[in-house]
């Protein structure tokens, strides 16, 4: 039924988007079904020359679009979000076939994607900017927002839509264009959505989706001189070589970036809630997630209750078919994360780690294509396990036992990374003291993700720079400007 849909959004030979047409490649690659390894299709493998055009003509098409005004801006936003309502179930297949993620975590992805355009399409009169006082009569001061013209964006594939969306949507309200440049491994997603930007009405260059290799295609959009700011999301490696792509030309850049959470559940916690929530948290997307609870640190007092807890909670998971409502765990995305995440287990079992549940023997005799990984429980393990520093983008969670509230604060921030942190405690002092100590850019108490809309989701230290979501994310999109002005005769 939905597949007819689902092709109807797609391009029928493999083509970019760019400047409101389908426009065709020479070259083309594969791309796999994650659970079954059968082929879904072909799409266009850009390159320097591919980034070239796109950027042109979003630059050409910018300033008529900046003329538009925010109001008119945000109504596109409005037509888009219809188009999508309308397309709901399909997306949410696609997700699946191209991700790998169970159904019921594909359509709450497109749930995430509307409310990110409910929420720009919002800002249609908003303030944008401020009157300040002069030091001299007759004399004022205005500081306003503009756009800084041409965006490039390149995204992730554990949530192709959603992150498509996060960039698109405040890029254009704010009156820039934006070349979109999705995973090699997710790019049907963002195809999908440039037919749905088409069919809003968006005008041509405004939204332009071009695919191929981050490392010829993505780096020569970062480095193409019309292009005069870069948002990324992905990998602490890959933001690293975009930082130094566009360093010559000092544009500002936006990086969300890798993740290594802990999540600590003191002695007072709701030792219930808190395992439910740190299987929830390891577990969603098949661990595919940045702000994943990488990491459990549990009270030494409740550690072998908290296992147990956790255990029943992982036994109870299904593993299986993603297009199955009752499947809890789909695929990984590709045989090279699968890979990654077994050799994460391999050598923390080698360094002492004992299996609690899970691990390869675990899996159904029936998966014997597709890219699976059980969940996978670990205790035992050395708070200066590898595991416990190297990000892990897989259902494995590891546990350690803590003795002190000062132990588990070192512990946690001994890591390079610093995007997201989880405390379960019923004390409110335990709880804000551990907020003030944790190097986080974001702390969840008794709750887990996903981050919310009006909130601001930005990493420290090497998880990023800039962010995303609600008022500071929108202002990444806007640079100002600001106007001295004498009215006296």
């Amino acid at each position: 039924m939905y597949e007819d849909s689902i092709q109807a959004l797609l391009p029928r030979e493999p083509a970019h988007y760019i400047g409101g047409q389908w426009q065709a490649s020479r070259e083309a690659r594969e791309v796999l079904n994650p659970a079954t390894e059968a082929r879904m299709g072909e799409v266009a493998e850009g390159d320097a020359q591919t980034a070239e055009h796109a950027v042109s003509v979003a630059a050409a098409a910018q300033k008529a679009w900046a003329r538009e005004g925010l109001a008119g801006r945000a109504q596109y936003l409005q037509r888009l979000l219809e188009q999508v309502q309308g397309n709901a179930e399909g997306l949410a297949r696609l997700l699946v076939t191209e991700q790998g993620k169970p159904i019921k975590e594909a359509r709450a992805e497109v749930q995430m994607a509307l409310t990110m355009l409910r929420y720009h399409a919002g800002l249609g009169f908003r303030q944008t900017g401020q009157v300040m006082a002069s030091a001299t009569p007759g004399r004022t001061i205005s500081i306003r927002e503009e756009p800084y013209g041409v965006v490039a964006a390149i995204i992730p594939w554990n949530f192709p839509l959603a992150m498509f969306l996060r960039k698109v949507a405040p890029a254009i309200v704010a009156g820039n264009c934006i070349v979109v440049k999705p995973s090699e491994n997710t790019p049907f997603s963002s195809l999908a959505m440039a037919t749905l930007c088409h069919r809003a009405g968006i005008p041509a260059g405004v939204v332009n989706v071009v695919t191929g290799p981050g490392k010829s295609l993505g780096e020569a959009l970062v480095r193409h001189p019309q292009t005069h700011l870069v948002t990324m999301t992905g990998s602490t490696r890959a933001g690293s070589q975009i930082l130094h792509a566009a360093a010559d030309k000092i544009v500002p850049v936006s990086l969300e970036l890798g993740g290594k959470a802990p999540f600590i559940v003191m002695q007072d916690a709701d030792l219930q809630r808190a395992a439910k929530d740190a299987v929830a948290s390891r577990m969603t997307n098949c661990g595919q997630v940045c702000i994943a609870n990488e990491r459990t640190y549990v009270h030494a007092a409740i550690h072998d209750r908290f296992v147990e807890a956790v255990v029943r909670e992982v036994q109870q998971l299904q593993l299986g078919d993603p297009q199955a409502d009752s499947t809890d765990i789909g695929p990984k995305v590709s045989a090279a994360e699968r890979d990654s995440a077994n050799a994460h287990l391999k050598r923390a079992l080698e360094q002492g780690a004992h299996l609690a549940c899970g691990g390869p023997q675990a899996l159904p005799p029936a998966l014997k294509q597709g890219y699976w990984v059980a969940p996978t429980v670990l205790t035992g393990v050395a708070p200066d396990a590898e595991i416990l520093k190297a990000e892990v983008f897989g259902p494995i969670l590891p546990i350690v036992a803590f003795d002190t509230e000062q132990q588990v604060i070192e512990w946690a921030n001994a890591s390079e990374y610093g995007l997201s942190a989880y405390v379960y405690t019923q004390d409110l002092g335990t709880a804000m003291r551990l907020v003030d100590e944790l190097e986080s850019g974001e702390v969840y108490i008794n709750r887990i993700g996903p981050e919310e809309i009006n909130g601001f989701h930005a990493g420290w230290k090497r998880s990023g720079l800039g962010g995303d979501d609600g008022e500071q994310g929108y202002r990444t999109y806007v640079r100002t400007k600001v106007t001295y002005l004498d009215y006296n005769a």
